[in-house]
This record gives structure tokens, C-alpha cells and sequence, in this order.
């Protein structure tokens, strides 16, 4: 598919490359399909807005949205980073494969993890599957690229092909920098896009979800005021032809991030988030 050539963005890509930060991949195989007719502030993100309501609870402004929100006909690509199986294989995540821009990338990584190794492929599973049944609720049909979390792949270019005939494609991530210090949320855009209509489409929708996200996660200021970053080299971004972001959710080597994205309950904040930025960019 023809992509916008690239301008002096390319410039940037060293300095936007910060630790830990990499694009994923999941196992071949046909996306799972679902829908409901028929699948990297400053409050502690531990502190809770009131009562947790039990590991799985909804919160109230999600359980909210999630009545009034109408997304029949919808369409939404959804991508759980990484696979469960990738660090087994790694001959077949280090082959190469088309980065969306003329050149090549490795097909995945085995993404990172938390101190505890809780590994982030496990964290993006979790919040997808929640995130999927609250948009199938919602009258969305739901494609995954990914049908469980035991899988290689699939690599990075399918992971933003698989999202073709989708609406909008949201690719779930954490990130992993090296210090513990560092915190909060942020979330990638491709610049250039597509073409200009879908570059400003998934600018709008980082935007959106990265409002809903600030309402309950701390963003991360270093990747500028609305913690959005503008990337040339993530190939699943690249090979989007829909609006599309990555969202890294949080660092998982940050103590307070890894004790929520490791619980149940954060698990369903995180996808209550995503829920309702996606909602409102509709």
C-alpha cells in the first residue's frame, strides 16, 4: 500500500527511541473475530477512586458509558503486544519482515516485563479480553490479532494489515524503561501516516484516548503535554491503512505501575480507559 514519503521525522527517531519502547508482534493464524450479533498526573496510579467493587468491577463512569454507548456497525482492531510464546522461538521473531517504509524489521520481540517477571504479553492479553467484551456489549464487532496468549507472533507488519477492513486499530502495550523512576503512560502515532486524512484520524484518536487515559493513569510529560509520540519507525503503525495508536500503558519497571498492572482490578481500569477514548473518538 502506498505510504506519505518520509519528511524530517526521520530525524527525530533516535531521540523518540527511548528505552524499553518496541513495537509487537503475535502468532499467525486467522484474527479472531467477535461481535455481539454473532478479538509505551501525579495520583499514584495504586490509589483508587473509591471502592474496587471486586478484582473484575467496572467503574462507575465506564459502567456509565458502556450503557449509553451505541457501536453497532463498528468495526475495532484490537492488538495485544507481544505473544506468550515468542521468547521460545526466537528464530522465527528475528526474521525479517517489511517495516512499512521500504525497509525491513525483526518480526517481533518478547516485549518486557515487570520486577517480578510478569511478562507484558500477559498484561496486553488481560486488557484486551476485557476490552473486547465491553466493546462487543456495546454492539462492536471485534477483530484480535492474536487468538490467545501461547502463540509466536504474528510479526509486526500483519499486526497492522490484520486491522484493513476495521474502523480504527488500538495496539495495546507497556513499556519498560530502565529506571524504576520513570512513570506513566504515552501513546505512539506513525508521522506520516497513511495519507494525510488517516494521519490526522489517529492523531484525534490518540488524543481522545489519551484524555481518558489522563483521567485515571499518570501520562508522561517527556513525550511532550498530551504525552503523544509522533514515530516514522514502528512498522504495525506503518502498515496500518486505518486510524491506529499504540498505547503504552504504563512502565512496568516503575513499582507502583507494575503492582497495578499486575492485579485484576488495574487490568480493568486499563481496558475502562481505552474503552472510553474509543467511544469518544466515535
Amino acid at each position: 500500500m502506498p505510504h506519505r514519503l518520509l519528511v524530517p521525522s526521520l530525524l527525530l527517531t533516535a531521540a523518540l527511541s527511548l528505552p524499553g519502547l518496541a513495537a509487537c508482534s503475535q502468532d499467525a493464524g486467522a484474527p479472531e473475530r467477535t461481535s455481539q450479533a454473532a478479538e509505551t498526573t501525579d495520583t499514584s496510579p495504586t490509589a483508587g477512586n473509591g471502592a474496587d467493587g471486586g478484582d473484575d468491577a467496572k467503574s462507575g463512569t465506564a459502567s456509565a458509558k458502556e450503557e449509553e454507548a451505541d457501536l453497532k456497525g463498528k468495526v475495532i482492531a484490537i492488538d495485544p503486544g507481544h505473544n506468550g510464546g515468542n521468547a521460545d522461538h526466537p528464530e522465527r521473531i528475528n526474521r525479517q519482515v517489511p517495516d512499512g517504509r521500504g525497509g525491513t524489521k525483526a518480526c517481533n520481540t518478547t516485549g518486557t516485563s515487570t520486577n517480578s517477571d510478569y511478562p507484558e504479553a500477559d498484561f496486553t492479553w488481560a486488557v484486551a479480553k476485557k476490552l473486547q467484551k465491553s466493546l462487543t456489549d456495546a454492539g462492536a464487532e471485534v477483530v484480535l490479532s492474536r487468538k490467545d496468549n501461547a502463540g509466536v507472533g504474528p510479526c509486526v507488519d500483519e499486526r497492522g494489515q490484520f486491522a484493513d477492513d476495521a474502523d480504527v486499530l488500538v495496539s495495546i502495550h507497556a513499556n519498560g524503561s530502565e529506571s524504576s523512576s520513570v512513570k506513566g503512560f504515552h501513546i505512539i502515532v506513525a508521522d506520516p501516516g497513511e495519507d494525510e486524512k488517516t494521519e490526522k484520524a489517529s492523531g484525534d484518536l490518540a488524543k481522545s484516548v489519551g484524555s481518558s487515559m489522563g483521567e485515571e493513569f499518570t501520562p508522561n510529560r517527556a513525550y511532550g503535554k498530551d504525552a503523544i509520540s509522533r514515530r516514522p519507525d514502528l512498522a504495525g503503525l506503518n502498515n496500518a491503512s486505518v486510524p491506529a495508536v499504540i498505547v503504552e500503558c504504563g512502565e512496568m519497571r516503575n513499582p507502583s505501575e507494575a503492582k497495578l498492572m499486575e492485579s485484576k482490578s488495574g487490568q480493568r481500569r486499563y481496558a475502562d480507559a481505552l474503552f472510553n477514548g474509543i467511544v469518544d473518538w466515535f
